[in-house]
């Protein structure tokens, strides 16, 4: 296979974050300065420049429906933009500073167009704080303060609750009454979570350097230690079988099927520096690693030679974001340059 240039374009600083729209027709980037881009992906023309926020912007997400874009900020704020028209919709202020991780609730089903679904809501944290947010920009519920500062979210894939992590635990907070399901303690710092599409495992990425699992159905937990690193870098492929994680020079994939990788060797994809991102494509097999060296790596797991494709960058990659149909790889990087690349095989 190969990965060709399809566009490039070069933001005001460092790409902090980037996401596809639901539908595939935007690509959204944000610069770490404050501005945001809303690209059109078949030809990378810049369709609105948007503000952002003021001393920077840390993360961006997409409203299930496609229809809006919320982004928060180091001025405290989430704010809601409508991509289609490029206009500020509302903003909402945090009570911490920095506004640093954001994330939809899931639905099912597909909204009417202009409309979003009454059942999602925005989990925003800033600080110890977390907010739901409405799709309309105005405050849900304000849930009790995290011990400590908020580190990371991640929705379950049916939208039931929100995973939260701080130093010290994670806490699964219910969608729809707001009250805490369980509560998971962990003696460490938490850098990153992510739930397998069939929501089944919960894992961490963890300061110790470690990765920890659970399976909050059945009150399991297992542990994946030997990291050269922080671990960071998490990415299930769309069955739930494979988890590739970060930590080191080599993409670690874990084998989750069945009982899952405790015991188990897992496969290692090498890179000569320290891996800074890694993604799995939405509902085919591929998987993309990049490493610090500015190298972006295309891997086949299942394959007995599973590497199809490398790729040298002028800059390490931040993020790497598989366009909704698996057919395009978006790349932000620390130059601040946004790269789109077609797969061929």
């Amino acid at each position: 296979m190969q990965l060709i240039k399809h566009w490039a374009a070069t933001l005001e600083d460092y790409a902090i974050d980037l996401a596809w729209s639901p539908d595939g027709t935007q690509l959204a980037a944000v610069s770490a300065d404050g501005p945001v881009t809303i690209f059109d992906p078949k030809n990378g023309t810049a369709q609105h420049p948007l503000p952002g926020h003021d001393n920077g912007t840390n993360c961006l997400a997409w409203r299930p429906d496609g229809q809006a874009l919320a982004t928060g900020g180091q001025d405290g704020l989430v704010k809601l933009w409508d991509t289609q028209a490029g206009q500020h919709t509302s903003s909402i202020k945090m009570d911490s500073a920095w506004v640093e991780h954001l994330a939809w609730r899931p639905v099912a089903g597909v909204a009417a167009p202009g409309e979003s679904p009454a059942s999602t809501w925005l989990a925003a944290s800033a600080g110890r704080q977390l907010r739901a947010i409405n799709p309309n920009g105005t405050e849900r519920h304000t849930f009790d303060n995290a011990p400590k500062s908020i580190s990371a979210l991640a929705w379950h894939p049916q939208g039931s609750c929100v995973a939260v992590s701080y130093f010290g635990g994670v806490c699964l907070w219910d969608a729809d009454d707001y009250v805490a399901q369980k509560e998971y303690p962990y003696n460490n710092g938490i850098q990153s979570l992510v739930w397998s599409p069939d929501g089944r495992w919960l894992v961490s990425g963890n300061q110790d350097p470690s990765v920890h699992l659970w399976i909050p159905e059945e009150e399991i937990e297992l542990q994946m230690s030997g990291y050269e690193g922080k671990v960071k870098e998490l990415s299930f492929d769309h069955n739930s079988h494979r988890l590739a994680t970060g930590g080191s020079n080599e993409c670690c994939l874990w084998d989750c099927s069945g009982a899952g990788p405790e015991g188990r060797e897992p496969t290692m994809l090498p890179h000569e520096s320290k891996i800074c991102a890694v993604a799995f494509q939405n509902s085919h097999g591929l998987l993309a690693s990049a490493s610090q060296d500015g190298v972006v790596m295309i891997w086949s797991p299942e394959r007995p030679r599973p590497l199809r494709a490398t790729i040298k960058m002028p800059a390490t990659a931040t993020k790497l974001s598989w366009s909704p149909d698996d057919q395009m790889l978006a790349i932000g990087s620390e130059q601040g340059i946004v790269y789109v690349l077609k797969c061929e095989s």
